[in-house]
């Protein structure tokens, strides 16, 4: 038997109902989704987002802690676009839809 490998992570800014979150919304928690050699979802963990005015900075430090490689969103403000790249987190922008089916979608193109 095969054990799966973690290949990357991938974050997604979640709403309640397993939506992408826009720009205008507040990212109130993030999916981390683990994915293996084989591009498939091992796990997920759910982040939640500081309330405070250094957002921005913090969700991308402990994005990048958590080895975060590629964030998928819909829109996204400059600050927290200018903070991830500084992070080395690839973005993916103009993404919609439920969670599960972007990262999917992504994996598989």
């Amino acid at each position: 038997m095969t054990k799966n490998v973690l290949k990357m992570k991938i974050a997604v800014p979640t709403k309640d109902d397993e939506q992408i979150a826009d720009q205008f919304e507040n990212f109130e928690f993030y999916t981390i989704f683990c994915i293996s050699e084989d591009n498939e979802i091992m796990a997920e963990t759910i982040l939640e987002t500081p309330n405070d005015s250094d957002c921005e900075f913090q969700i991308a430090c402990d994005l990048a802690e958590m080895g975060v490689e590629i964030m998928l969103v819909d829109q996204i403000n400059d600050l927290l676009s200018r903070e991830l790249c500084s992070h080395h987190i690839h973005l993916i922008c103009n993404c919609e839809g439920n969670v599960y089916d972007l990262v999917e979608k992504y994996l598989t193109a």
